[in-house]
């Protein structure tokens, strides 16, 4: 039985190779449609945080002059836009619109005893523009929130009473300041509203408040707090889908923060409602806003290149410097970060950007592509089977059977899931493949000694092994062909799994499946006494195993040597290849190979060198960065570590040639 299912396995092998190779023909007008999407949406924006501009004047001894001027600075720097966030009586207090008091104050201000069981708020207008543009909003908002509110005078001036403590109204969220919106659209500045969920959800306000935003050209909201707006309604009022309705009718997206410690919740269904309206926005704090220009425009240079962002928010902030003895403010490195010295600007408009208000990408998604993703899977899915196939021969064709089955399961019950672990079984078999066929090509020809036959020999297999592993590269570029992971709606799991599994799998085959049977060679190991070497050896591939998973995703930890390494490959290529793979892993594999011609204990140094194959899939699964800086990454990783793999295997041969002369004289 076990024979003859053995000889189907092998009759098959070679028709699910085909359609390995036809998944792939049908990936590559994806990728291309791919490719095509990442083209559009090239305009990035400049947003500076309006509030952090108000907070800072607090610090100057004239205030409307000083944001007068900053304004003009910021404007002639290339900022095009400003954040405003919904208005409090606490920052129209911090703006000299209103002036505060509580209850107690506001008897001491008119002379009078405080009488009564009362704790109220009481509000000057600092001038009649401002009562007008002004009063008509405080006392709607505070009125729908149950509040009463009084007229009051004092001095000449009109103001309100808001009958609540001033703790609780200077809290509450009205629309942003109009006097300053006014002012600001007046200089040019786009707005980019910061909408907060905190109040109940109203439709025929926020279509009053939308229209208005629409009318002075807002194009984009950044939503404030952890929730987008009406998604806390939404269970009773479906107040998303409402929402989404209002941003459609008026053509206004909104803001996808990168970086943020969980997803702002209801992001996704109200980006699919508003079919994918969306911009990726990356931001500074404002003690960051105090880095170097340099560091900082190199930063925005990366991620509008490399991760799809198409805003940068710009927050400032004040510090103490003890050495002037004086209160600074970051706005001066804010604009020599743009401008001189850092040059950010002139950077990513020479990577092919302009300035300008944030548009949605124009996903280019023909109908086709259904079909051909189901190509795709089946080739994925036999990608799989041949890399099981090399470990359990004899279940190859019933795990392609069950893996397309199954496939078809999930892409009706859990779709998402499916598409990503398929995407992380691909994306593990294509180098697991490539290593093993690595290990059998040396270890199926006989010894070389020859210089020029063993250096031919090596590059050969280092090219036919990187162009396996790249085999994973368009089939996972299409089985994720979404716009939700390009914006990081949807992000791709399991990227600790593929930089350990195709090591552990190839550590696996160099180890038990290069003798007669696995249970000898795991015999002969199992009996291998124990040494205090090899207990020092294993303490120091766990070490080392540790911090290599440390480093992978996102969150890895970077020495600043090593981040002025990656500026000078930035500033030196246009592109900056991965260090593992140049430094590291592609010359470990050439060096191993040229040696494992000779001498086949090298072959165990193909563990490590797996490291570079699965990188290179790794550098395509990171969705968000376009395929095109993905490509030249890679080929920059293959290029150089082509080059110092050379420079090893001439290291390598006059030490081989030193020992080989040496070596009757040491006998001797």
């Amino acid at each position: 039985m076990l024979q003859q299912l053995e000889n189907w396995n092998r009759r098959m092998k070679k028709w699910l190779w085909l359609l390995v190779i036809v998944g792939l023909v049908a990936a590559t007008p994806v990728v291309v449609q791919r490719v095509q999407t990442e083209h559009t949406a090239n305009q990035i924006e400049m947003v500076f945080n309006y509030r952090d501009l108000v907070d800072i004047s607090a610090y100057k001894p004239n205030p409307a002059a000083f944001i007068d001027e900053q304004l003009e600075r910021l404007k002639e720097a290339g900022v095009q836009s400003m954040a405003m966030f919904e208005s409090t009586l606490a920052e129209l207090k911090s703006s000299r619109r209103v002036m505060l008091y509580n209850s107690q104050d506001a008897a001491m201000l008119q002379g009078k005893l405080l009488t009564g069981d009362e704790n109220y708020t009481y509000l000057l207008f600092t001038s009649t523009s401002n009562e007008e543009r002004l009063s008509p909003i405080i006392e709607k908002t505070f009125m729908n929130l149950g509040i009463q509110v009084r007229l009051w005078q004092f001095d000449g001036k009109n103001g309100l009473i808001l009958e609540t403590p001033i703790e609780n109204a200077v809290i509450k969220m009205m629309p942003q300041d109009p006097v300053a919106v006014e002012q600001l659209v007046a200089k040019g500045f786009h707005i980019v509203p910061r909408l907060s969920d905190s109040s109940e959800y109203n439709q025929a306000e926020m279509d009053e408040l939308l229209r208005g935003y629409a009318a002075i050209g807002v194009k984009r909201i950044v939503f404030d707090g952890e929730s987008v707006k009406g998604f806390n309604d939404d269970a009773e009022k479906k107040s998303l889908t409402a929402f989404a309705e209002l941003l459609n009718k008026y053509d206004i997206g909104f803001a996808a923060i990168e970086g943020l410690k969980a997803p702002q919740k209801g992001m996704n269904k109200l980006a699919y409602l508003t079919k994918y309206n969306v911009a990726r926005l990356h931001s500074i704090n404002g003690q960051e806003s105090f880095n170097e220009p340099e560091v900082l425009a190199d930063r925005f240079t990366l991620a509008t290149k490399d991760r799809n962002i198409r805003m940068i928010y710009l927050n400032a902030s004040v510090k103490k410097a003890t050495t002037k003895a004086e209160i600074v403010h970051s706005i001066d490195n804010i604009l020599h970060t743009l401008k001189e010295p850092g040059k950010a600007i002139a950077s990513i408009e020479a990577n092919g950007f302009t300035m300008g208000q944030a548009v949605p990408f124009d996903i280019v998604d023909s109908s086709w592509q259904r079909y051909a993703k189901m190509v795709v899977v089946v080739g994925g899915v036999a990608l799989i089977a041949l890399m099981i196939s090399f470990f359990v021969p004899y279940i190859m064709l019933p795990v392609f059977l069950i893996g397309l089955v199954g496939s078809a399961g999930l892409f009706v019950l859990k779709p998402t899931f499916f598409e990503q672990a398929l995407a992380l079984g691909v994306s593990i078999s294509g180098p697991t493949i490539a290593m093993i066929l690595a290990v059998r090509r040396v270890e199926l020809n006989p010894p070389v000694t020859a210089f020029g036959a063993r250096f031919k020999k090596s590059i050969a297999l280092f090219v036919r092994t990187t162009v396996i592993s790249l085999i994973s590269v368009p089939l996972v570029i299409a089985l994720l062909n979404n716009i939700t992971y390009s914006l990081v709606l949807n992000q791709f799991r399991g990227v600790s799994l593929l930089h350990f599994v195709p090591l552990a799998l190839t550590a696996l085959y160099v180890f038990l499946y290069r003798g007669d049977s696995v249970f000898k060679e795991a015999g002969r190991w199992l009996k291998m006494p124990i040494t205090v070497l090899w207990v020092v050896a294993l303490g120091v591939v766990g070490v080392v195993g540790m911090y290599y998973l440390s480093r992978t995703g996102n969150a890895g930890n970077v020495s600043s040597f090593e981040l002025s390494f990656r500026s000078l490959l930035e500033n030196t290529f246009g592109v900056r290849p991965r260090n593992k793979e140049f430094l590291m892993a592609h010359p470990l594999f050439i060096v191993a190979a040229f040696v494992a011609f000779r001498y086949r204990f090298a072959v165990f140094a193909f563990i490590v060198a797996a490291m570079g194959q699965l990188s290179m899939v790794d550098t395509f699964a990171h969705i968000h960065t376009p395929v095109v800086i993905s490509a030249i990454r890679t080929l920059l990783g293959l290029g150089l570590g082509l080059v110092i793999g050379i420079i090893g295997i001439f290291v390598w041969t006059i030490i081989e040639r030193c020992w080989d002369a040496w070596r009757p004289k040491l006998q001797g």
